[in-house]
């Protein structure tokens, strides 16, 4: 789902290790592809979907409109709210680690840990592409639900979930359970930010607005018109903190919306009241619950008698 900016090509140097062609990793195959059009550009496929975008020593550069969308929230929210010098910041879904290298770079004291589900496509990007090294950039081997709850509590100030099997985000990673795992995981004045891929039903994005709304004070969205008019598939930025979050008609409000239109892909900010009432016909998701053995428990109830 992710949409990309088309710019022409220049020659950039590229490291011995880069070579286009297909990956065995333990989830599938990756596949290595130059970018035709961005300057030192490289795109990471994971079994035939495009997963992330890496602009060689350009750590700046998010060719994805959904991770400049992210960007723009996160970076106004730190602006606000948090010491860029002890920012503690989770990724849950990794790929080329193209967000943990952007806020590593924006913020060169933090500590980005990466959470990857594929221990030999974690190693390849390490191989690949310039990332920094641990602490700045620390990738986690490991299944996003399983980590995320074993995090200590108010032990990071920023998570974001970007974790897709497909088009879909695995649905353990979508229940109103994982929302609160997120905001006890995060300090009292944290953020926790998703991408959601919906289709134009919007179902997804309302049920996921749902729930974190029911779990933080304060909400925001961004996405462009046609996805939330229900137009066309997409990406859905959803935030929550229990820290304010900007509302309309307010500078912080105005700023993003100015960066937000600057975009190859313009979008725009829905504040909480207008979350809220985006949600207000949703329910959200719940984990599931395990079966009941009936003929179990009736022995049981009979041997305690």
């Amino acid at each position: 789902m992710a949409q990309r900016r088309r710019t022409p090509k220049k020659q950039v140097e590229t490291p011995e290790a880069l070579i286009e062609g297909t990956y065995p990793i333990d989830t599938g195959i990756a596949e290595l592809i130059e970018d035709d059009y961005t300057p030192g550009g490289w795109v990471l496929e994971i079994n035939g979907m495009e997963s992330s975008h890496i602009v060689l020593d350009q750590p700046r550069e998010l060719d994805f409109e959904y991770m400049r969308w992210l960007a723009t929230v996160i970076e106004s929210f730190v602006d606000t709210h948090l010491d860029p010098a002890h920012l503690r910041i989770t990724h849950l879904g990794g790929g080329a680690c193209s967000m943990g290298r952007y806020l590593a770079d924006v913020y060169p004291a933090s500590h980005n840990t990466v959470v990857e589900l594929d221990g030999k496509l974690a190693a390849y990007v390490r191989e690949w592409f310039d990332l920094p090294k641990a602490p700045t950039l620390k990738i986690r081997v490991g299944e996003a639900r399983a980590v995320t709850e074993g995090f200590a509590p108010a032990s990071r100030d920023i998570i974001i979930r970007d974790v897709f099997a497909g088009y879909i985000t695995p649905e353990p990673l979508t229940t109103l359970e994982f929302t609160q795992l997120a905001e006890r995981s995060l300090t009292p004045g944290g953020l926790y930010i998703i991408n959601c891929g919906d289709d134009r039903s919007l179902a997804g994005a309302r049920a996921e607005a749902a729930a974190i709304a029911q779990v933080f004070e304060h909400t925001c969205i961004v996405a462009d018109p046609a996805m939330l008019k229900g137009r066309r598939k997409g990406n859905v930025i959803i935030a929550g903190s229990n820290a304010p979050l900007p509302v309309a008609g307010d500078l912080a409000a105005a700023a993003i919306t100015k960066r937000l239109l600057g975009g190859g892909v313009p979008a725009q900010y829905k504040d909480d009241a207008w979350v809220r009432d985006f949600a207000r016909s949703a329910t959200p998701r719940r984990d599931a619950q395990p079966e009941v053995d009936l003929a179990q428990l009736d022995a049981q109830l009979r041997a305690g008698q």
